[in-house]
């Protein structure tokens, strides 16, 4: 289920999310490409192991001086900086591209940076609590977007999501309320979250509570912006959630008009 376009109204440049893009992008390839490629796995390992998150670290009895590591908290930031290939950075990037701007536009650069930045510790505390014992660094923005789409979905409940899902090879378009698509994403978080409780702690996977911390904490903190004045004023064509005042787009844009 990829998210391909909202319906949210925007005034400003999202400056901030292109830039988290970029750093991204910058830390992936120039850095951890280049330590794998002078240094091979071993040291790529190395490297995820200082700055990604292992819960181990932080909760096991002397796991972190049997691996000659402090307790250090800097990787519960660090690790929304790294990823694990091509294909996991691609797929974050472009989910806060879809869903960055408009939160961005609605809370202003510096309070969004922040904001993405208290999304990305809130995920990995999460993550670190869930998972105590695991040995396993987890690396990745998933979190700290989650928590973007939290605040998006708590800021335009009625906006709509237009996602995509492939059917045998096949692209299939839908267009959901924001509500809706949480509700799905959300319940599919769960589901695999409680499951991999069960698994052992050296198998490695996805941080699924990463993403339900990361959702809870941008969903939570989001309410901040409806409580107090916006960077600015909303516009005729904006409407108090995003869109027209019940949730339509109220003109023709990549994914036709919408009637009624």
């Amino acid at each position: 289920m990829l998210p391909i376009a909202t319906t949210v109204a925007m005034r400003h440049p999202p400056l901030v999310t292109w830039g988290l893009i970029g750093v991204n992008v910058f830390v992936f390839f120039f850095v951890q490409l280049p330590i794998a490629r002078m240094g091979g796995e071993a040291a790529l390992h190395a490297f995820l192991v200082q700055w990604g998150l292992v819960p181990a670290r932080y909760f096991v009895d002397g796991w972190a001086a049997a691996q000659g590591l402090d307790g250090n908290l800097l990787p519960f930031l660090t690790n929304t900086f790294l990823h694990g290939g091509l294909m996991h950075l691609a797929f974050n990037m472009w989910t806060l591209y879809i869903f960055g701007p408009a939160v961005e536009d609605r809370m202003g650069p510096l309070p969004y940076l922040l904001f993405y930045l208290a999304c990305g510790v809130g995920a990995s505390l999460a993550h670190a609590l869930m998972n105590a014992d695991s040995v396993l660094p987890a690396i990745g923005a998933s979190g700290a977007i989650a928590g973007i789409s939290g605040a998006y979905v708590r800021l335009f409940p009625h906006s709509r999501i237009v996602i995509m899902v492939p059917v045998l090879f096949l692209p299939f378009f839908f267009e959901l309320h924001a509500l809706a698509f949480a509700a799905i994403w959300l319940g599919m978080q769960m589901i695999s979250g409680i499951s991999a409780l069960f698994m052992p702690p050296d198998v490695g996977g996805v941080a699924w509570w990463a993403h339900i911390g990361g959702f809870a904490v941008g969903w939570l903190m989001a309410t901040h912006w409806l409580k107090r004045p916006r960077q600015r004023l909303l516009q005729p064509d904006e409407g108090k959630y995003g869109c027209c005042p019940d949730g339509r787009r109220n003109h023709a844009g990549p994914w036709g008009p919408r009637a009624g």
